[in-house]
Parts: structure tokens; sequence; C-alpha cells
């Protein structure tokens, strides 16, 4: 049987980087390994669940959200049996969501509004990864949500740019602009190794706008420079 994959690829890197940096900045336990699988698992649930919003497949879509949901739940009542309270980064997630579940209804998946809402969806899981660990938020993974959070955010500006709005100037100017003071307040703030996690992006937007650029090739530039982001916060937080 073929499994049924969400198709878009760059929310691997969402899924993967908030969540290990987490258990980086405030230690892994053994809960993590079924954490992290019923994470993954909840989100490949979440695709097939977001597409019955449309209203097309009913019976296909149901029974691969089963499929998923299930182990999923299984897997996450071990992290949950060993810090119940938090269930409550699972309940900040709805309203998120219940906002995806309404652009799917309205066949707008792309909407900025929408992509913004899955980053902090999947940026919360590195809040709670670390929470696990230690029960409370500390500054090491705050820092880790804001800056995954604003890593995402720079990256679905980036993608815009060189797919769907390659041709839109505002999207351009946002893109450049926010590239560019992101890595500087972080180095404001005297978080310069955070700074230069974010370089990678910035003169990835630069370069590469306006550039032919086959979907192959963007996926590895995007893959690359969040392995580069990912090392750097490593290196930020340790």
């Amino acid at each position: 049987m073929k499994l049924f994959l969400p198709k878009q690829h760059g929310a691997w890197a969402m899924l993967i980087i908030p969540f290990w940096l987490g258990v980086v900045a405030s230690g892994f336990l053994w809960q993590h390994i079924p954490f992290f699988f019923g994470w993954m698992l909840l989100y490949l649930a979440t695709y097939p669940t977001l597409l019955l919003f449309k209203k097309k497949k009913i019976p296909y879509y149901t029974k691969w959200a089963l499929i998923y949901f299930i182990p999923a739940l299984i897997l996450l009542l071990i992290p949950l049996w060993i810090r119940p309270s938090i269930i409550y980064f699972g309940l900040a997630m709805i309203p998120l969501f219940v906002m995806n579940a309404y652009y799917s209804s309205k066949k707008n998946d792309r909407a900025l509004l929408n992509d913004i809402s899955a980053i902090f969806s999947f940026s919360i899981v590195g809040l709670a990864s670390g929470y696990l660990a230690t029960g409370e938020i500390n500054s090491a993974t705050l820092i880790i949500f804001i800056a995954s959070v604003l890593f995402f955010i720079g990256t679905t500006f980036h993608v815009k740019t060189i797919i769907r709005e390659r041709k839109n100037i505002m999207y351009k100017r946002i893109s450049w602009t926010y590239h560019i003071l992101v890595p500087v307040l972080w180095a404001a703030l005297g978080y310069w190794v955070i700074s230069l996690a974010f370089l990678p992006a910035l003169i990835r937007a630069l370069y590469y706008y306006g550039k032919p650029l086959k979907m192959k090739k963007s996926g590895i530039i995007e893959v690359v420079n969040a392995a580069l982001f990912f090392i750097m916060m490593i290196i930020a937080i340790i």
C-alpha cells in the first residue's frame, strides 16, 4: 500500500528543527523518541484531515486520517503520562488548526496567514519538547520558538518571491526587508550567533531572486539553508 504523504516538502524541516532544538536546549529523555514519532504521525494525520474540509473523496481521506491518527495518539500518550500539563501546548494549537481548516475549505491553502498559522503550530512543538524535559519554558526554548517562527516566515516570503509571487515587486520588498532586519535585530540584542544563523537565508533571498529555479534545485537550496540554521542554532544554545 502506497503511503499518502503531504506534498509540502518544506514542512519536514518545520517538523524536525523546532522539536530537536527544544531537546538540545533542555536535555534529552527517552520519551522524546515516541513524542517525536507521535508528533510526526499527527502531522501526517492533519494532512488528510484538512483535505476533508474540501468535501471531496471523504472516505479516502478519512481512512488515511485514522491510519495516522490512531498510532499518533498512542505514542503521544507516553510523554503525556510523564508530563500531563504538556497537553496545554496541544490546546494552544487548536485555534491554528481551525485557521488551517478554514483556508482549506476555501481552497486557499497558499494564503500567507495559512502558512503563518502552520509555522506557529510547528514552532509550539519546540516549546513542548523542551517542556517535556524540564517542566518549564526556559529562556533557551523561548528563543528557539521565536527564532523558528522568524526563520520559517522568512522562508515563506522567499519561496513566494521565486514561485507564485515572482513578478510581485511588493513581495520582493517585503522579503528583502525582512531578511535584512531579522539578523540585524538579533545582533542588536546581543545574540550574534543567532544573527549569523539567519545570514544564509539573507544571502539566498538576495542572490536567487529573479533567477529561474527548478523546483528540485529550489528544494535543495532550502534543505541546505535549513540545515545551516539548525547547526548554528545548536551552537547558539549549547
